[in-house]
């Protein structure tokens, strides 16, 4: 029996040798990756079906799937009051499974757009906008209609836009603010064009949003909308385009409250820019200076007042439609003060294209432009213009800059006094220019413009306008002196010749004014003059 055991092992340990001779060292790969989307083997009822009256959807796959950002992916057209449960969510599953809350109305077709929500379980190779329609009726509305959507500013769309049609016969101008619409679809992530499906035959108003709350209701507050004016009937073969804006917001002031011995913070909604802003200690009239915050609290402007003995004051805010007032409580025994700081907003080199501004912390009552002096690399006094504003707390100085030059400017004591009487000591303050032909000039000729007047802006690459020019019948514009960089040409027509592109309003039935943009990016270099046809 020992030798049988002994036989064995033998053999065993031969083949085990030989089978390692033949192999050939090498990392194992797991075999090809996966790339095939899931398939539903069937569904409960099935696709398309008619006269439902169930409260369940069961949808069955040949594979272990996932879903995920279904609150996002998910378009129920019409849409549902209540959402449905879908199971499963974060765990894998071989079905989903929709349990509708809604009572369903009758004789009508729904549609349930996955989007990109569903994915198998290894690889997520995703089954891409899977639908699921039915109909409580005895057919399937079969109509559909194309489009595409655009922006009124951007090169690119928002993603996630919703498009919706509402019945024209009960559709009125406050419908697109309280009522769902009768069909939805969204271009999700990656879409500018949408189909809208399974539409009856009829007219509609159609109304695209950048849908912030996912209510399918318009909020001016935070939502761009697009609209066409007239209603459309369908069938319809058109490709309809929707240019998303959004709208001005009126103006709203808050509540200020006190920050320091001599300043309070108002928050507010719209632009603050040319409201009547007034402050009473009882029935007497206070003076106050307002002015807008730096960049990083630019919902809110700074109210200065003297100093003043009280237990609270009345403001008194008005602009166009809103006129509000407020009682806002004084701090006692405050220890925060404001003090007078003046500084030179660029730092080392200004550009040709610049403006040289001081910036200040408190807003001026004073400037002695005697007790200022503005001098070159050779001690040469240089004449200068000069504009306070007061909104920004800037002043403006305005000079003819050479190249390769050296600049001090300079302020005696006493040059510039705030409100509360303060002045500054000696400043000085020093920077210089570069070269010509460390930048680049641009000539661009335009082409076929539609109308005039038009604003012509050069845009970086981060999206800022860094030239600009309005054309109201001139071909050729030039801007010289442009940093090297990457650019973006883009035309504003100026319709209403009021130097600045406007946007739409939804009630009102006015589109915003139309841009258009070169499609291709413009380098400039150092040293290169760059002739463009727009």
């Amino acid at each position: 029996m020992k030798n049988i055991y002994v036989l064995v092992f033998t053999v065993f340990f031969i083949a085990i040798l030989t089978l390692g001779s033949c192999a050939k060292r090498g990392t194992i790969t797991g075999g090809p990756k996966d790339t095939i989307a899931p398939k539903i083997v069937n569904s409960f009822p099935e696709n398309y079906t008619t006269n439902f009256d169930g409260k369940e959807i069961k949808i069955v796959f040949n594979e272990l799937i996932k879903i995920k950002d279904i609150n996002k992916q998910l378009i129920i057209s019409p849409p549902l009051k209540s959402k449905p449960i879908i199971v499963p969510q974060g765990s894998a599953s071989k079905f989903i499974s929709v349990k509708i809350l809604d009572t369903l109305q009758p004789n009508t077709t729904y549609s349930l757009n996955f989007g990109q929500s569903i994915t198998d379980n290894n690889e997520g190779n995703p089954y891409s906008q899977y639908r699921y329609v039915f109909s409580t009726g005895s057919y399937i509305d079969s109509l559909a209609i194309m489009g595409k959507i655009k922006d009124a500013v951007e090169m690119k769309p928002d993603n996630f836009v919703s498009v919706q049609l509402y019945d024209a016969q009960t559709f009125s101008d406050s419908t697109v603010y309280k009522e769902s619409p009768l069909y939805v679809t969204n271009t999700l992530d990656s879409l500018k064009l949408f189909a809208l499906e399974n539409l009856k035959a009829g007219d509609y108003y159609i109304v695209a949003l950048k849908d912030k709350n996912n209510n399918y209701k318009f909020d001016p507050k935070q939502d761009k909308i697009g609209f066409l004016k007239n209603k459309i009937t369908i069938p319809n073969d058109t490709v309809f385009e929707l240019e998303l804006f959004k709208e001005k917001t009126k103006f709203k002031a808050l509540k200020p409250t006190q920050e320091t011995e001599n300043k309070f913070f108002m928050g507010f909604e719209g632009n603050p820019k040319n409201a009547k802003i007034i402050a009473k200690k009882g029935d007497e009239i206070l003076p106050v200076i307002f002015t807008k915050f730096a960049q990083e609290k630019k919902d809110s402007i700074q109210l200065f007042l003297p100093k003043i003995e009280a237990d609270s004051l009345e403001f008194f805010v008005e602009k166009d439609d809103f006129k509000k007032s407020f009682v806002s409580k004084l701090k006692k025994n405050i220890k925060e003060k404001d003090t007078l700081i003046v500084d030179l907003a660029q730092k080392g080199t200004i550009h040709f294209r610049d403006t040289l501004r001081l910036k200040t912390t408190l807003p001026l009552k004073n400037i002695d432009k005697s007790k200022i002096s503005l001098i070159n690399k050779d001690s040469v006094a240089l004449d200068f213009g000069l504009n306070y504003k007061e909104f920004e707390q800037e002043v403006l100085f305005t000079f003819k800059k050479d190249e390769n030059q050296k600049y001090s400017l300079q302020l005696l004591p006493a040059s510039v006094e705030d409100y509360l009487g303060n002045k500054n000591d000696t400043l000085k303050f020093s920077f210089n220019t570069r070269s010509l032909s460390d930048y680049g000039n641009l000539f661009v000729n335009l082409k076929s413009a539609k109308r005039f007047p038009l604003i012509l802006e050069v845009l970086n690459s981060k999206g800022d306008v860094v030239a600009s020019a309005v054309s109201k019948g001139e071909k050729n514009l030039e801007f010289e002196a442009l940093e090297p960089n990457i650019y973006t040409l883009r035309i504003i027509y100026d319709d209403n010749g009021n130097g600045v592109w406007d946007t739409g309003n939804y009630l009102e039935k006015r589109q915003a004014e139309e841009i258009q943009y070169f499609p291709t990016t413009i380098d400039i270099r150092a040293n290169w003059n760059w002739d463009q046809d727009f």
